[in-house]
Parts: C-alpha cells; sequence; structure tokens
C-alpha cells in the first residue's frame, strides 16, 4: 500500500480538466503519494470519473461541480485543497481566487504550485491562520543558503542516468518518466525519479527541486545535487530526469541545464506528432523531430535511444501506425507508454543497466 506523505486532498482544476493547462491535476490523479486524491473540481465533467475523462480508464476518482459538491460526498476527512491548473504565466483568475477562499474557510490547508504567490494574499492568509492551516507555494524561492552551486560531484554517479525531453512543454514528460520508473521496479530493479517542476514534488518524488523557482545561478547545482543525493541515498540501477520544456520553445526553453548538469547517459524523447505549433504560441511552429534529435545529440553528446508518443489527437486506433511511421522516420523505438504501457521501453533500458 502505498504510504501518503501528507492527507486527503480535493484537486482544483475549473475550466482546465483534459487540457495541457491542466496538467498538475493530471499527474495527480494518474499518480501521488503525496496526497490521497478524493476528487477533481471542474464543472465541464461533472460526474464523471477523472481517469475515464482523462485515459479512458476509470480510477475511482470522481469529478464534481464545486466545492461544495465534492465536500458532500465524500464522507473521509479533507486536508487539503490543490490547486490542478497551470495556466501560462502561472495567474490566477479571480473564481480560482474565490474558490480558494472558501476552501479556506472550510478549513483546508492549500498548495499552489503557481508564480501567483499565495503569500502575497492577505485575505487568503489572514482566514488560514484563523483556522490554524498552511498555504504553501512550491514555486516560492528557496533562501540562497538552501541552495547548491554546481561542483562536479555529478561525476561520482555511477547509475545508468536517463532524461525524458520533449519537443515541447506540457507535453507528457513527467507522466512518461514515472512510468518509467515503474516498470523498472516492476522488473526488480531499483529507479529514482528526478522531479524538476512542481507537479513532480506534489506526487510525492523524494528527490526533487522546482526549476522554474531557482535564482539561474543554482539551476544547474541543484539539478546535481538532486542526482547525486539519490545516488548516494539509494543506490539505484537507473536515474530518470524530468524534462522541462523543450530546447527550442521560445517561452520555456528547457532541457539546456538538465543535460549540462544531470549529464544523463541517454535521452528519451517525448513527442506529439499532432501538435504543430508550440503550446500557447500560435504562429511558431515546432521543428521536425530529426532537427530535434539532432540538437540534443550535438549539444550534450549523448544519444536519443527511444521517442515516447503523446496520443494528444489521435484516435486509439492510430496509435501503431504513427508509432511505426515515426521508427522508419528516425530508426529508433517509438512507444505509447500511456497506452501500451511500459514494458517494450523497459526491455530496452535494461540493456543499457
Amino acid at each position: 500500500m502505498t504510504k501518503i506523505l501528507d492527507g486527503n486532498a480535493l484537486v482544483y482544476c475549473e475550466g482546465a480538466f483534459n487540457t495541457p493547462n491542466g496538467k498538475t491535476a493530471h499527474g495527480l490523479v494518474r499518480f501521488t503519494e503525496r496526497y490521497k486524491v478524493l476528487g477533481v473540481i471542474d464543472s465541464k465533467y461533472a460526474g464523471k470519473d477523472a481517469g475515464e475523462v482523462l485515459d479512458g480508464k476509470n480510477n475511482g476518482i470522481r469529478i464534481f461541480k464545486d466545492l461544495i459538491s465534492a465536500m458532500a460526498a465524500n464522507s473521509e476527512e479533507i486536508d487539503y485543497f490543490v490547486i490542478g491548473i497551470a495556466p501560462d504565466g502561472g495567474r490566477l483568475s479571480y473564481s480560482a481566487r474565490s474558490a480558494l477562499y472558501q476552501a479556506a474557510e472550510f478549513g483546508f490547508n492549500i498548495d499552489s504550485g503557481l508564480h501567483d504567490f499565495l503569500f502575497k494574499d492577505d485575505q487568503l492568509m489572514a482566514i488560514a491562520k484563523k483556522n490554524g492551516r498552511r498555504v504553501r507555494d512550491i514555486r516560492r524561492t528557496p533562501d540562497r543558503e538552501d541552495l547548491h552551486f554546481f561542483s562536479g560531484k555529478i561525476e561520482e554517479v555511477d547509475c545508468l542516468k536517463l532524461a525524458v525531453l520533449g519537443t515541447d512543454s506540457a507535453v507528457g514528460k513527467r507522466t512518461t518518466a514515472w512510468i518509467i520508473v515503474h516498470g523498472l521496479r516492476n522488473v526488480g530493479k531499483k529507479a529514482e525519479m528526478i522531479g524538476t517542476g512542481q507537479t513532480g514534488w506534489m506526487q510525492g518524488a523524494k528527490y526533487s527541486m522546482v526549476m522554474d523557482s531557482l535564482i539561474n545561478d543554482f539551476v544547474s547545482g541543484e539539478i546535481e545535487h538532486a542526482v547525486h543525493e539519490a545516488w548516494k541515498n539509494e543506490q539505484p540501477d537507473a536515474i530518470v530526469i524530468e524534462g522541462q520544456g523543450s530546447l527550442m520553445n521560445p517561452a520555456y526553453p528547457g532541457g539546456f541545464e538538465i543535460l549540462a548538469a544531470g549529464r544523463p547517459d541517454y535521452v528519451i524523447l517525448q513527442h506529439a506528432p499532432r501538435r504543430l505549433e508550440y503550446d500557447g504560441f500560435p504562429g511558431y511552429r515546432i521543428q521536425p523531430i530529426k532537427d530535434q534529435i539532432a540538437a540534443i545529440e550535438m549539444i550534450s553528446g549523448k544519444k536519443v535511444i527511444a521517442i515516447t508518443l503523446n496520443h494528444e489527437g489521435m484516435e486509439p486506433e492510430e496509435i501503431a501506425g504513427e508509432c511505426e511511421k515515426i521508427t522508419a522516420e528516425t530508426g529508433l523505438l517509438c512507444t505509447d507508454v500511456l497506452h501500451d504501457g511500459s514494458e517494450s521501453l523497459v526491455e530496452l533500458i535494461k540493456k543499457y543497466l
């Protein structure tokens, strides 16, 4: 049985579930060790099962119209109200903030991974203080004295290091990284996930940092520190590093620090072939997958060994053919681990252990 780190939670995702802006909620309903998710709030899908909406498979997590209906339907005590939306720029709408005030009045702890820091909201903090509850801003920048500078200790890490990068932001890198970790564990290998964003932390990744909360000088050092700590403390067979953004995304050009500081031995590339423009930026076309592979390999000197498919915009019967097409184009294994499982990818990875 999974040990829950913090407690029972409702996840707020009004207007964003089953869209790229709902990726935090998606991660939490698929897997988390930090909370037991009792429900999701999004009036568009009220009454439906979150797993059925997201992946076509029931997971027992119900979607509710609002906080009141979610509370009425749950007999278990609710400890946390978690913001599951991740809008561009990380700003809260008026209606979302009103929902937070309501949750605080009901006496819930509140967790947010947005850049719109809740600790600056005097009204919300006063309500939380009155009820003896805490508000956590996961993206709040840590004190500099708590941060690490790159030292080169990453070279001591002698287990397999894999980075799951992507051809765009919000394309499924974190989900694929978790599936790989769980797949390796299922075949008796010790594997650790390095979370690099707020959702990875919310899912309970033991070794993680929130890259876009950090002062730039310390990003590489924090990546190195997380990888080194995971290796030192767990002695795993493999470490899987969650990617951020994509190398060529105009707004979120993530991946450079992961390649430079995490120093992966190999890269797995997550790709949504039906996505022609960068998420949220019409007119900015996504470069062809072979160009993205070439860029990763030129920058890092390491090989991309597999493509993992995001089936966004596809019917289930199209997935196999699209994987075959990408394999023919790149010469690499292409698999949809969310739809088909991780077995073929894990078999490939085992060859590199």
